[in-house]
């Protein structure tokens, strides 16, 4: 299967289904003439307005998380503790503020950079939480609102045809939200691959 960029359709669809799918695919950010990225390993999806989780509970509307309230396809990056970036992309339609947070990567392109990036010579190490995939890919707010489906995009999604069965993704309650509550802080909407081979992650920041 050639290699092909993920388009409007892939984030349109309901939330929970797009932050499945993205298991597997590439995120790649073109930077300075080469490649960083890897391939999508764990993710977390947050459900608008209902969520006590996310940004737009309750229909909150700031500046900051504006852009959720966009068509889904767009980035979405803030800071959180002052120091660390956290990459979402906006899912489903206009004025429907629902995101998927991308947890952790497994580096494939362009490791030697991200490991100077990350000052970090292991590599189970240089992406495996969304504050250090950020810094590993060299992303901050410059890319807030930015179109991951625009023709010539530097920054994108691949599917590079790594099929990905049900019984490898796994389900467990989404990380650092016990302020939403005992439904919300356990409901399963966070997702990530099996890893069969014996690759090791530990997720954080």
């Amino acid at each position: 299967m050639p290699t092909r960029r993920l388009k409007r359709l892939f984030f349109l669809r309901p939330t929970l289904k797009v932050s499945q799918a993205l298991l597997g695919k590439y995120l790649i950010h073109e930077y300075k003439g080469r490649k960083l990225g890897g391939m999508i390993v764990e993710t977390e999806a947050y459900i608008g307005k209902k969520d006590r989780a996310a940004h737009s509970y309750g229909g909150r509307r700031t500046k900051r998380n504006e852009i959720e309230y966009g068509i889904g396809g767009h980035v979405y990056i803030y800071m959180v503790y002052g120091l660390h970036y956290q990459l979402n992309f906006v899912t489903a339609g206009k004025d429907e503020p629902e995101c998927v947070l991308i947890r952790a990567l497994e580096p494939t392109d362009g490791i030697d950079a991200m490991k100077k990036f990350r000052h970090q010579k292991d590599e189970r190490n240089l992406a495996n939480g969304p504050g250090k995939l950020c810094q590993a890919l060299h992303l901050d707010r410059s890319l807030y609102g930015h179109d991951l489906c625009a023709k010539g995009s530097k920054f994108y999604i691949e599917d590079r045809g790594v099929k990905v069965l049900p019984g490898r993704i796994k389900k467990g309650p989404r990380i650092g939200i016990d302020y939403a509550g005992p439904y919300w802080a356990k409901v399963h909407w966070r997702f990530w691959l099996d890893r069969k081979e014996g690759k090791a992650y530990t997720f954080g920041c």
